[in-house]
């Protein structure tokens, strides 16, 4: 039986979404969201989650399947995108990951380390410990149990340092001592196809701009006004999407539109770039587009051909 995979990696606003569609509809394929934002129901438009004229042209899966109170981890995603990359087999189809969290991707091809998941209890224990005494104390209690890992983690870190201290509280084993068990794949009988998107820094910043302000037409204000209503704490990952803390100062009345628009560019062009310079140096790839995805027909024939 087949078993390939194609991973689409990129920037945001380089294109890979369109570029996953396309290939899905050329290749009897499946989109498989890898990003870490997209997988939130709350925030559709600020992620770019798929439209609806998306999903009706090809199958999506993995896509707002989570609430914005959830602390979703890279363990549950690699969970979920193993069990829909199988299925995705068995239907004699073709799944095509596509995202921007480096993370995700380098532990679906390169595997990860056998650590065990936290459980519920655990988990709702160190959530708590958090928002009662603030992160920076928590990573305090973590260098006591864990320095290496406390050295590693910026105190400010909510999601890694909650993790970290879980994972001790579940096993009694730091992370660190973790990290050096050899790592294991979920899907070792996979053949991956890399396609990364690496366009220059102009190119890309005019697209993040452009994009943030198409995102403001579509409604982005209205989502963040709906995800103030809910109160949630600021540390949990959808509250930290690009876009969210600031316009959230707006809906709070710390800034002004203008203030909080031209924030959400400058970080939106900041954290492309740090992608952009992560899957250009971390990410091995067999096909490499050295622009944005525009719809390139010989990049499809190109993914087509090594199939």
């Amino acid at each position: 039986m087949n078993k390939n995979v194609v991973i689409v990696a990129g920037p945001t606003a380089s294109g890979k979404s369109s570029l996953a569609i396309d290939i899905a509809l050329n290749c009897n394929g499946v989109v498989v969201n890898a990003d870490s934002m997209q997988i939130y129901k709350d925030t559709p438009i600020l992620a770019a989650c798929p439209s609806a004229e998306d999903k009706a042209k090809v199958e999506h899966r993995l896509y707002e399947i989570y609430d914005a109170k959830v602390n979703g981890t890279v363990v549950d995603w690699l969970n979920l995108a193993e069990a829909e990359i199988r299925k995705i087999w068995g239907e004699g189809k073709l799944p095509v990951v596509v995202g921007g969290t480096g993370l995700y991707l380098d532990n679906l091809i390169n595997g990860t380390t056998p650590i065990p998941e936290a459980d519920e209890n655990i988990r709702k224990k160190v959530r708590n410990l958090c928002l009662e005494i603030g992160v920076n104390e928590l990573h305090k209690k973590l260098a006591e149990v864990d320095p290496k890992s406390a050295q590693r983690l910026s105190p400010n870190d909510t999601t890694r340092v909650t993790r970290a201290y879980e994972v001790y509280l579940q096993t009694g084993i730091p992370l660190s001592v973790w990290h050096e068990k050899p790592m294991i794949k979920k899907l070792p009988d996979a053949r991956f196809l890399v396609v990364k998107i690496c366009p220059e820094a102009k190119e890309l910043d005019e697209r993040c701009y452009l994009r943030f302000d198409n995102m403001l037409q579509q409604g982005a204000l209205a989502e963040v006004v709906k995800l103030a209503e809910k109160n949630l704490p600021e540390n949990l990952p959808a509250m930290k999407a690009l876009g969210v803390p600031e316009l959230m100062k707006f809906v709070r009345g710390e800034c002004s539109l203008e203030e909080a628009v031209n924030l959400g560019k400058l970080h939106t062009r900041q954290y492309a770039k740090r992608q952009r310079t992560w899957f250009a140096h971390k990410l091995n790839a067999d096909i490499c587009l050295q622009e944005c995805y525009k719809g390139q027909k010989n990049l499809i024939n190109d993914v087509k051909n090594r199939l």
